[in-house]
Parts: structure tokens; C-alpha cells; sequence
């Protein structure tokens, strides 16, 4: 799975800009500036990652079923877990 990481704790900023990183999401190692938010391309995450995330109290887990994407959200970042097949 390819990771994105969205540095911010505001939710409502991260979902304004959402759509954006998933237009045109940065490449690995890659890092861009969405209003003022940073973004960037973490790489690949193994697929058993998601369920260590799933495990830890702090760490709130969200699934975009159309695309088949997992969003993490724990301390002051979100991660966008695409599948594979996303990266077409």
C-alpha cells in the first residue's frame, strides 16, 4: 500500500483538501504544501500496518469504500492508505 502523510490535527482542513492530494498526490519522498498543511509521499506501508494502527487506542481509522482507501489519524497527522491497484 502506498502511504500519504497529511500533516495536520484539524480535521475540517484535511477534508477541504482531501480531494486535492488525491488529484495529484505527491510522489515518494515528495513533499508539497496544501494551504499551509504539508503532504507528503511516505511510500509503501506494509498491508499489516493498517491493522497494528487498528490496535492503538489513539489512532482513529476511517475507510473510503469507493476507492477502497484507509485513513489513519493519530497525534497531528493523517496517513491515506491507497491499495495497490490505486496506483495505476
Amino acid at each position: 500500500m502506498k502511504c500519504i502523510s497529511v500533516y495536520t490535527k484539524d480535521f475540517s482542513l484535511f477534508s477541504d483538501i482531501y480531494e486535492q492530494i488525491m488529484e495529484a498526490p505527491p510522489a515518494e519522498n515528495e513533499e508539497i504544501v496544501l494551504e499551509g498543511v504539508t503532504v507528503s509521499g511516505a511510500g509503501d506501508v506494509p498491508d499489516q500496518y493498517i491493522e497494528r494502527m487498528r490496535q492503538k487506542p489513539e489512532c482513529v481509522v476511517m475507510k473510503e469504500k469507493e476507492r477502497g482507501v484507509t485513513i489513519l489519524q493519530h497525534g497531528e497527522v493523517f496517513e491515506i492508505c491507497l491499495p495497490a491497484v490505486q496506483l495505476v
